[in-house]
């Protein structure tokens, strides 16, 4: 029996035994995972140091190096997390809907489990407890299936993980990890439906064009993140500057970092000289179109391809746009329904973008990278849904449940 199957059977009852749990025993669990991290923190970096060195001599680009790598603050802010979904409302058991049948049915729609979680994902360990500790909150097992390049990193977080539900209501088994990373366990997982109730991808673009091209499990998708900044017109300089080196600078390597700027040509014409020159001083690299080239000569001519490319890195495509609705049909034609924001004092301009952008999120004079589970108060994500069924955006607990129909009845049949 392969190592997919066995695991995949293991989460199987083990998700059975989860059913009934109250509150009170998975959020003892989540506490003492919280611990058992901060416990375990220096064997902890030394796995990972394993995973960071192992990918400096691949030659891993630095923004990949940062998604891997774990520190002691990282370490706390996880447990810190994993102690905010402690205090979130369980979702399970929520009554979704009543009805009353003049035959005497009583009728309830309940939030329920959705059973046996697969996840597949690249580079980020903490990702690995994001998994698990939302899975456990919402009463379902999880099969986790990270990258060669934590490898290290994900075994050690899993132990620790299971050393802490040792002595809790929850089974070990509910949470398992797939460790040999070969293109051949990925490709079982897909296929992996007697066990798997639902898979979720996170990570580059090409992982997730895969999981969908290939899965038969039903896929849960999460998006690359081409995110956009439109500067319209009227945009205060000072603002713009601000919250364009936030998205582009803060964290550069992830999915809500800012890819491209859309900006007005007018504005260009008044203000874009200054601007250009301080993404370039900050170390990034400009790829922009005709106009933009003219302006400020230090950048490189984009290709078509800059247009759709999710950098991940401090470089940045830039385009001339003559109006709000040109903005709109660029986002919609290149990016990935993720994340976009326009800056401007025009408030009619405003509710154009937000009403007609096709994005899980989109925002008004507010950086792009506040498209996450913590931003908005779901504790830790399980990813960025940027398809519309089930669930969009930062999908918190809700999102790994299901429903289920409860009714009640005093003997009645149906006529």
């Amino acid at each position: 029996m392969s190592e997919v199957i066995e695991k995949g059977k293991a989460a199987k009852i083990a998700s059975y035994q989860l059913i009934g749990l109250s509150t009170e025993q998975k959020n003892e669990a989540l506490e003492k995972i919280a611990m058992q991290l901060v416990i375990d923190r220096e064997s902890l970096l030394i796995e990972n140091q394993k995973d960071l060195e192992k990918g400096r001599l691949k030659g891993f680009s630095e923004s990949t190096l940062d998604r891997i790598m774990l520190n002691p603050k990282r370490i706390d802010d996880i447990a810190a997390a994993i102690r905010l979904l402690i205090e979130l409302k369980d979702p399970i058991g929520e009554k979704l809907e009543m009805i009353e049948k003049e035959n005497g049915l009583l009728i309830k729609k309940l939030r329920v489990p959705i059973g046996v979680i697969g996840m597949i994902y690249e580079a980020r360990p903490n990702v690995t407890i994001d998994a698990a500790t939302l899975s456990l909150k919402t009463g379902n097992a999880v099969i986790l299936r990270g990258s060669s390049s934590a490898k290290y990193s994900n075994m050690a977080l899993v132990s620790s993980i299971h050393k802490a539900l040792k002595n809790t209501k929850i089974p070990v088994d509910a949470v398992q990890l797939i460790e040999d990373t070969s293109r051949e366990t990925a490709k079982e997982l897909f296929h992996l439906k007697d066990y798997l109730d639902v898979l979720i991808p996170r990570g580059g673009k090409n992982l997730i064009e895969t999981v969908i091209r290939e899965s038969t499990v039903p896929v849960l998708e999460t998006g690359a993140g081409n995110c956009h900044i439109f500067i319209d017109e009227t945009a205060d300089l000072t603002m713009v500057e601000n919250i364009v080196l936030n998205g582009k600078t803060q964290r550069p390597s992830v999915c809500n970092a800012i890819e491209s700027l859309l900006i007005h040509e007018k504005w260009l014409e008044e203000n874009g000289k200054r601007l250009l020159a301080v993404l370039n001083e900050k170390g990034i690299e400009i790829y922009g179109d005709e106009a933009v080239c003219n302006a400020f000569p230090e950048a490189k001519t984009a290709t078509e391809e800059d247009w759709s490319t999710e950098y991940l890195a401090l470089k940045i495509s830039v385009k001339t746009v003559s109006c709000v609705s040109d903005a709109i049909e660029h986002i919609n034609r290149y990016g990935t329904n993720h994340s976009e924001a326009i800056l401007t004092k025009d408030e009619q301009n405003a509710a154009v973008f937000l009403n007609k952008v096709d994005a899980a999120a989109v925002y008004h004079n507010a950086s792009t990278r506040f498209t996450d589970g913590f931003e908005f108060g779901y504790g830790a994500e399980i990813g960025i849904s940027t398809q519309k069924l089930h669930a969009r955006g930062p999908m918190g607990l809700p999102a790994l449940t299901s429903s289920k129909y409860f009714i009640y009845g005093e003997g009645q049949i149906r006529e």
